[in-house]
């Protein structure tokens, strides 16, 4: 079994809170410098820190040379409910006003870089305008992803009718913070074959819970094992960016597994679970015990069943080496892609201009007619075209011919002949839940795992999360859908390590996602199984629309291209409970405009 650290001796257990960054910002102080005490666990226990009696000391910055202050604005010139980009002189920072408060923090998303100063504000927290990440406008912590990293908070103070903020200039310009985290320097007594937290599958919901454990306190023995032979990389950028490397696009690096303790272990296949012996059996037989378990081993990629699906230059795109391969064999050649799925239309679009030709075959008449809709799907459809890729819809592959042992052609059943010298499989995925046919936990007829609002299954001390569950969604009325996105795989991992501590939260997120195709951004919140109407706001001949997906008069989806941030004021109404009705929506757009949501949410600013 490969593994990416070795297994360490057993010794004394110690416990230390450590800082994640050097450049952190006063972990104990509120932006308006008042203090609150933390809550630490060691191995399982919670114990209160005053600041007395703190462990270490989490004021990083004892040297003045780091620090800048500036005064930054009149204290009339931000009503309340708004945002403001100001700069320190050595780095931005983002101003806000919410009931009379002053507060400020890093003023980028962690995650790609977003302004947070054109995203949403509302119910104490700033919600980016690209991806839907919602930040504590008082702490700076992450409350919804996607993202792994709050973002630095500075202090505030009013003199003489001027606001100043006094900041870090290594945290200014680093825009992100790492939450602390319980550190287990070594484990007592316990065999490498025993574990208190296993985490199958190094997702973003595998990742996420391991470094909640961490936030939250445990301290005990922490396990991830994955198949694949990386640390826990973004899986979303293989058909968006297919050139990068692994080590280009992993989620943390090799240091930060050593520094919170959190073993990984690599190309170790788990093809067995005993619920009652809370037992896991590897590819290679080794065994691991476990106290709390979660399954978060994502999806496998549907192929072909046709003659020819077995050549060497067919990819379904699962590895950083697939989506390398498929740019070099397609380069001055011909592409097919088969399924004009997000994975599939995202690498026609990624592959258009390196390859000689790009085609996409869809049984569907119109790219993404069930999920956005026949009009968004046609103007999409438009786009591609008009970047020389040619569609061949309502068709099916027959076979896939070779010469000399390689694909040449794709067949399909219209009878039209493609030329192909590498051919993409994009038709959809199914769970990888295989292996937990004798385990005891309930799969449904689908292969996906059940699982309640705290992200357990029927067994007590066994959690899933991610592509592999079907949930309660709460603003559908908790009707059990599976969300195989980015965002909400971040969530569900956060939320089953919270409920692996026994702390009873319940998941109450908005699915969000978002695809990028030829320099442009769709953007999608909500759930819009079962539309029955679609009300399109915008041009959108011109790609700048937004486009609302109703059942039964209640908005229940939105996409947008060119409109931000229209989508995040959407999910930002929808996480209040409030519904958008039909008859709302015009009204709804044309206050977006103004920035103004609250007579929609019914909350102040």
């Amino acid at each position: 079994m490969g593994g990416c650290f070795s297994k360490p001796k057993p010794v004394e257990v110690k416990v230390e809170v450590v800082l994640p960054e050097k450049e952190r910002e006063k972990e104990e102080m509120s932006p308006n410098g008042k203090a609150s005490p933390l809550a630490y666990k060691a191995n399982g226990t919670t114990r209160h820190y005053h600041h007395e009696e703190r462990p270490i000391n989490l004021n990083p910055y004892t040297n003045p040379k780091d620090m800048v202050e500036a005064s930054v604005c009149h204290v009339k010139d931000l009503e309340n409910g708004q945002m403001r980009e100001v700069d320190l002189g050595c780095g931005k920072a983002l101003l806000i006003k919410q009931n009379g408060e002053y507060y400020a923090m890093g003023h980028k998303c962690p995650h790609y870089g977003a302004p947070l100063v054109k995203g949403v504000l509302s119910r104490g927290r700033v919600r980016c305008p690209w991806h839907g990440a919602c930040f504590n406008i008082a702490t700076g912590d992450i409350e919804d992803f996607p993202g792994l990293d709050g973002l630095p908070k500075f202090q505030v103070k009013i003199e003489k009718e001027r606001v100043y903020i006094r900041a870090s200039k290594q945290a200014l310009q680093s825009q992100r913070r790492t939450k602390v985290m319980a550190k287990c320097i070594a484990l007592s007594n316990y065999s490498t074959a025993i574990t208190n937290m296993l985490i199958i599958g190094a997702g973003p919901a595998g990742l996420v819970c391991a470094e909640t454990l961490r936030q939250e306190g445990f301290s005990d023995r922490i396990v991830i094992c994955t198949s694949e032979k990386y640390l826990p990389y973004d899986r979303s950028k293989l058909s968006k960016s297919m050139d990068s490397q692994a080590e280009q696009i992993l989620l943390r690096s090799k240091e930060f597994f050593h520094t919170y303790d959190i073993e990984v272990l690599t190309e170790s296949q788990v093809v067995n679970v005993d619920t009652k012996s809370k037992m896991v059996v590897f590819k290679d037989g080794f065994r691991m015990e476990y106290n709390k378990l979660l399954i978060a081993t994502g999806s496998t990629p549907k192929t072909l069943t046709c003659k020819g699906k077995e050549l060497d230059n067919v990819f379904t795109i699962r590895t950083p080496e697939d989506a390398n391969r498929v740019v070099k064999l397609a380069t001055s050649r011909n592409a097919v892609i088969v399924g004009a799925s997000f994975l599939g239309m995202e690498v026609a679009a990624y592959l258009c201009e390196k390859a000689h030709s790009v085609s996409v075959v869809e049984l569907e008449n119109i790219p993404f007619k069930k999920f956005l809709g026949e009009k968004v799907g046609l103007a999409i459809m438009k786009l591609f075209e008009s970047n020389r890729v040619k569609f061949y819809m309502q068709t099916e592959v027959s076979e896939l011919r070779e010469q000399e042992g390689k694909l040449k052609e794709v067949v399909l059943k219209s009878g039209k002949v493609l030329r192909a010298d590498v051919c993409v499989i994009g038709i959809g995925a199914s769970p990888t839940t295989g292996f937990l046919k004798q385990s005891g936990v309930t799969i449904d007829s689908k292969g996906y795992i059940p699982v309640n609002k705290m992200m357990q299954t029927n067994v007590p001390s066994v959690f899933a999360a991610g592509d592999v569950v079907t949930f309660p969604l709460t603003f559908r009325n908790n009707k059990k859908v599976n969300v195989p996105h980015w965002q909400m795989a971040h969530m569900q991992g956060r939320i089953a390590a919270l409920n692996m501590l026994a702390q009873g939260t319940e998941i109450n997120t908005i699915p969000y996602l978002w695809t990028a195709m030829f320099g442009k951004s769709i953007r999608y919140a909500g759930n819009g199984e079962g539309f029955d109407d679609v009300i399109i706001q915008g041009d959108i001949e011109e790609l700048k629309f937004v486009a609302f997906y109703t059942r039964n008069d209640e908005v229940i989806a939105v996409a947008s291209m060119n409109y931000d941030p229209i989508v995040s004021k959407v999910a930002e109404v929808m996480a209040s409970g409030k519904a958008i009705r039909k008859r709302d929506v015009e009204m709804f757009v044309r206050h977006c405009k103004t920035g103004d949501i609250s007579w929609l949410t019914g909350k102040g600013s």
